[in-house]
């Protein structure tokens, strides 16, 4: 490292007004609690989030901080609309698709049945439109009526040299257009009926488990136009796609490779799409919970910390009968260290700008709190000077590393980089960007208008452990991967949170560096969020 960055290194820690240590032992207690048997899960509209909201309250005013949601209040409401998927008829042509096997299907439409009677089925390939990229799988199809299908990931995920989608789409590095929630919005912007994703582990960055493990529920937010969601989403298993598609004379495989083309066409299946399913639906009020330690010379500017509360609530019995799904890791880790993000900075002296700890509902149900906090802001995001959100850290001790997801975005990645570098560890880019976290947790609601974000997610890739190193790192993220959404994401006596409580740490000297200084971190040249934040760039000094 050169001298001036050793000295950007020092500089960083001797800026910011001396906190505490992030204490492993506190990380371990509040998960142990937020993810035991009386949360139930954590689902958002249940019991158990009553619970997790009136304790989580009561640790923010153990610790003095003042409410940080609207009106004076500690919390902010999240409308949603909650659906459950019963049993019924799925085909397609004279082929019976089983639900949780060869397909996944649920709705946010708050409808009684979702009747669909032989709608016309067509293969959209990525299903991108993308003018700036000089790509559009539709070439004016009307898809009005239809059954959408497409491939998950973007168009130049699998491409090889040759293909003309390759080096358009970040290569393997998942862009916005490659996420199941873009698929579904550009089959109802286009009128579908439908729209199914071929499931392949690869593409989407998780396996069918993963998948099916909803039940068939889903929320969404109450909206003025709930015309602007498809009627019915879903996925198709791989296989049961690679069937379905063969049914109708059609190569799944060759096809997968014609959508990396340029002039790709939509390619009609012979089957119709026939069901016919009932709904049970209501809806529920869901809860933010905002706490904040405000500023003493600019309490307008905010620095936020972020993670979601929620978890999957009860579910279907796993092989040893457990059907609650407890959320430990996911995220109840990252809720036990913004807690002490807040206990810290609570316990510091003040700092020049405000910091607000945003504890949102409804991520696993598609970013719903954060996004209805990003479209009802309590904060203005002019005024956000970053968002720094946890979401799912490791368990296994000591790293010598932390992972970067999303590189290339802002500068708060070089002071990420210096942070890590005051611990005596390295940042390593994630290791799997085709997985597309950057476009799967609560950070995104607020980076879409303009917010710069750094986002910590332990699966995005093997932490290098001080013990075992990189393979060891690996095992431990294998191991998780099998529990992630399942009963099995549980806390555990054996788990060494010595590793997470230093990347809470990391975020602990970031946020002081921000919330003791005149900085406004930068979106980089080629961000699509540059110029969201430019539009108000007259309101910062």
């Amino acid at each position: 490292m050169s001298a001036l960055r050793l000295f950007a290194a020092a500089a960083l820690l001797t800026a910011s007004p001396a906190v505490a240590q992030i204490s492993p032992e506190r990380l371990s207690a509040d998960v142990k609690t937020l993810a035991s048997d009386s949360f139930e899960g954590r689902a958002p509209g249940t019991p158990g989030e009553t619970k997790t909201i009136d304790w989580l309250i009561a640790q923010f005013k153990a610790m003095k901080a003042q409410p940080g949601g609207p009106n004076g209040s500690w919390t902010q409401p999240v409308p949603l609309v909650h659906t459950r998927m019963g049993t019924g008829t799925v085909r397609a042509g004279t082929t019976t698709l089983v639900q949780g096997r060869d397909v996944y299907l649920s709705t946010v439409r708050g409808v009684d049945r979702v009747a669909i009677a032989n709608a016309p089925m067509v293969f959209v390939g990525y299903g991108v439109s993308a003018p700036e990229r000089g790509w559009d799988d539709f070439k004016g199809l009307d898809l009005k009526g239809k059954v959408a299908v497409f491939l998950v990931n973007d168009p130049d995920f699998e491409a090889i040299a040759g293909d003309d989608s390759k080096g358009k789409f970040g290569d393997r590095r998942m862009t916005y257009y490659g996420r199941w929630t873009y698929k579904y919005e550009e089959a109802a912007r286009r009128g579908a009926v439908a729209a199914l994703i071929v499931h392949d582990t690869p593409g989407a960055g998780y396996g069918w488990s993963t998948v099916t493990a909803p039940a068939g529920e889903n929320y969404d937010i109450v909206r003025k136009d709930p015309e602007s969601r498809v009627m019915l989403q879903g996925w198709l298993e791989g296989g049961a796609a690679t069937r379905l598609f063969a049914a109708s004379g059609l190569d799944l495989a060759g096809l997968r490779k014609a959508a990396r083309r340029s002039d790709f066409r939509p390619v009609p299946l012979k089957q119709a799409f026939t069901t016919d399913l009932p709904v049970k639906h209501d809806t529920a009020e869901s809860r933010n919970v905002l706490a904040k330690l405000p500023g003493k010379t600019h309490p307008d500017e905010v620095v936020m910390f972020g993670a979601h509360w929620d978890a999957y609530g009860i579910g279907a019995p796993d092989a040893q009968g457990r059907t609650i799904r407890p959320g430990a890791n996911d995220d109840g880790l990252g809720v036990a260290g913004v807690l002490e993000l807040a206990r810290t900075f609570a316990k510091a002296p003040r700092t020049d700008r405000s910091l607000v700890f945003a504890l949102w509902s409804g991520e696993e149900r598609g970013l719903l709190g954060s996004e209805t906090y990003a479209v009802n802001p309590v904060y203005p995001a002019a005024k956000t000077v970053a968002n720094l959100t946890l979401d799912i850290l490791q368990t296994a001790g000591p790293a010598k590393d932390v992972m970067l997801v999303g590189a290339g975005q802002n500068s708060l990645e070089d002071m990420l980089g210096d942070a890590a570098k005051a611990q005596g560890r390295a940042v390593t880019p994630e290791a799997l960007p085709e997985r597309g976290l950057f476009y799967r947790a609560d950070h995104f609601s607020v980076a879409r208008r303009g917010v710069p974000t750094l986002l910590l997610m332990a699966i995005s890739g093997a932490p290098d452990l001080v013990t075992g190193g990189r393979t060891a790192g690996q095992a431990w993220l294998d191991g998780y991967m099998k529990c992630y959404h399942q009963t099995c994401d549980a806390w555990g006596p054996d788990w060494d949170l010595r590793g997470a409580a230093q990347d809470v740490g990391l975020f602990q000297t970031i946020g002081s560096k921000l919330a003791n200084s005149r900085l406004w971190p930068e979106w980089r040249d080629g961000s699509e969020f540059k110029s969201v934040r430019a539009e108000t760039a007259g309101e910062r000094k």
